[in-house]
């Protein structure tokens, strides 16, 4: 009975405490968004300084886009923060979404080991760059997950009329941090966003051996789940972020995320 006591009287001033504390300190929302925004860092630089200015604190779930796009169908984030514009497109017109922004963008860039076997550094474009790992069954490492990456991946092997498949195609399913660990090791191939690739320290005998062509381009937008659909929604916070990201001060403060003198992310939303 006595150890019953202390613990409803500890429970007691602990939510009394809880009640005491500000508001904004309570405050927070759950963004739901591709790897590459978390692993490159951006996050880190980005959101102390929204939380300063604001008081609401975000939490990040990160996952391949399109387990983002599921988890914020669920209901299970307020916010998507992405990079495949089709399924983010589909996201708002089946619902679940209520308006995509655009944000910033960045572009996929192929990498693979130094001695570049397959020749992709005198390709002539994407399309001749996959044809050529394709044809000379180069070792590449695929994310193979449902990510905006992958999305990107699979619409580069169909607009070169490859079908990956065979011992030469490593699908590790698993997010750009691990796939590159993969392509490091092997040495493979491999398709990434330039992000990721700026922020990534274990390169061993990689580099980018093939970049530049208009299909790499790689934009990512920002949709506030639908509170019509899932009630518990936190929509005046979640608001405030999106109205954040898409201002000067939001824009200026991705511009000016670097990684080694290098800039990752561009500003979109204007």
């Amino acid at each position: 009975m006595i150890h019953a006591r202390r613990f409803i009287l500890s429970a007691t001033c602990a939510l009394a405490l809880l009640a005491a504390l500000p508001v904004t300190a309570q405050e927070f929302i759950t963004v739901a968004s591709t790897t590459s925004t978390e692993n490159s860092g951006l996050f880190g630089h980005i959101l102390p300084i929204f939380r300063a200015e604001t008081g609401i604190e975000v939490r990040v779930i990160s996952q391949g886009t399109g387990q983002a796009l599921e988890t914020g169908r669920r209901g299970d984030a307020d916010v998507v923060f992405v990079h495949a514009r089709a399924q983010e497109e589909k996201f708002v017109a089946n619902g679940y979404g209520v308006q995509r922004f655009d944000v910033m963008y960045n572009d996929f860039v192929i990498v693979g080991p130094d001695t570049d076997p397959a020749g992709l550094r005198a390709a002539a474009d994407a399309k001749a760059a996959m044809a050529a790992i394709a044809s000379a069954e180069a070792s590449f490492a695929s994310r193979g997950d449902d990510s905006g990456t992958y999305t990107a991946e699979k619409a580069l092997w169909a607009a070169a009329g490859v079908e990956p498949a065979g011992a030469w195609y490593l699908s590790t399913g698993s997010g750009m941090g691990a796939t590159l660990n993969t392509a490091t090791q092997v040495p493979a191939y491999a398709l990434t966003d330039r992000g990721t690739w700026l922020s990534f320290e274990n390169r061993g005998d990689l580099d980018i051996v093939f970049e530049g062509d208009p299909v790499l381009f790689n934009p990512y937008g920002i949709i506030l789940v639908n509170p019509q659909k899932h009630a518990h929604i936190k929509a005046e916070q979640s608001q405030a972020f999106i109205d954040w990201i898409i201002s000067d001060a939001g824009q200026a403060a991705i511009a000016s995320f670097e990684v080694g003198g290098k800039q990752l992310f561009f500003p979109r939303a204007n």
